[in-house]
């Protein structure tokens, strides 16, 4: 079970990334942003980033470092600011987010030397790489993790069930997505958008190792990730969150999937986040 201690520092680690998210959101302007699908994902970005990923700056280009893949794209603002705190981005590289021709669009490109693994964009293709980056470390008799992190919408997609389905045949056992289960899409709610089975059926279904937890509580994501690399099968971990977590006008709603934070929005949502329990 994770220490106290370390559970305020990982809680102090996602409060600085939320306050980055919004910080990047109002720069971008007119261009808008994807918040809320950010702000659901901070936590689980700060344990990976702050507690089980063998990444750094030194060993961002080393064979055996643990891999990321953001299969979700547009969680950017949740990936840069964890970026950022693991000493893998510099403040001036941070700020230049959206900038045009700049090295962190909205969505990300594979840039080895910034730590970011793989480009994304178009859903439901991260755990197809996963699987592979997983299948070669195998091979090569690496110990590195494979981390993915999808979205609930996203799970929509079929190439997802082919990728589970090749990483069960394969025994990718260092394999592990979590889904961000915010319960929204782009649309509107998922079960709307698209009723399917419970995921957590879905995956026990596919072979994996399943585990759900408090996606905005670091201490549950962390002593589930320390579980999932006792298994011996890939494992996939359904972090249960909220769109938009923390800013009130952005959570559970559809509109905040990309939207343009005005001047008076920054200043509630840097406000509420500041002073909320969160």
């Amino acid at each position: 079970m994770l220490e106290h201690s370390r559970k305020i520092e990982l809680e102090q680690m996602a409060h600085r990334m939320r306050l980055a998210a919004i910080e990047l959101a109002h720069r971008a302007g007119k261009k808008g942003a994807h918040l809320g699908g950010a702000l659901s994902a901070i936590e689980i970005m700060a344990a990976l980033y702050g507690y089980a990923m063998n990444i750094s700056y030194d060993n961002r280009m080393a064979p055996d470092r643990d891999r990321f893949l953001l299969s979700k794209g547009h969680g950017t603002l949740a990936y840069y600011p964890a970026l950022f705190e693991a000493g893998l981005l510099s403040k001036d590289i941070l700020e230049r987010f959206e900038e045009n021709g700049g090295p962190l669009p909205g969505q990300p490109v594979r840039n080895l030397e910034l730590g970011i693994d793989t480009s994304s964009g178009s859903l439901g293709m991260g755990l197809s790489i996963g699987v592979g980056l997983a299948l070669a470390a195998k091979r090569q008799n690496r110990k590195n993790y494979v981390y993915v992190l999808l979205g609930d919408g996203e799970c929509n997609e079929g190439t997802v069930w082919e990728a589970a389905m090749s990483a069960v045949h394969f025994s990718t056992e260092r394999l592990i997505a979590i889904v961000d289960c915010n319960h929204m899409q782009s649309d509107g709610n998922c079960e709307e958008v698209f009723h399917t089975a419970p995921l957590e059926r879905m995956w026990q279904g596919f072979g994996w190792n399943t585990c759900i937890v408090n996606g905005h509580d670091v201490g549950e994501i962390c002593d589930a990730l320390d579980h999932c690399k006792e298994a011996k099968e890939p494992s996939v971990i359904l972090a249960q969150t909220v769109k938009g977590k923390g800013v009130s006008f952005a959570e559970n709603a559809k509109g905040w999937h990309h939207g343009i934070l005005t001047d008076e929005l920054y200043k509630q949502a840097m406000s509420e986040v500041c002073h909320g329990n969160i």
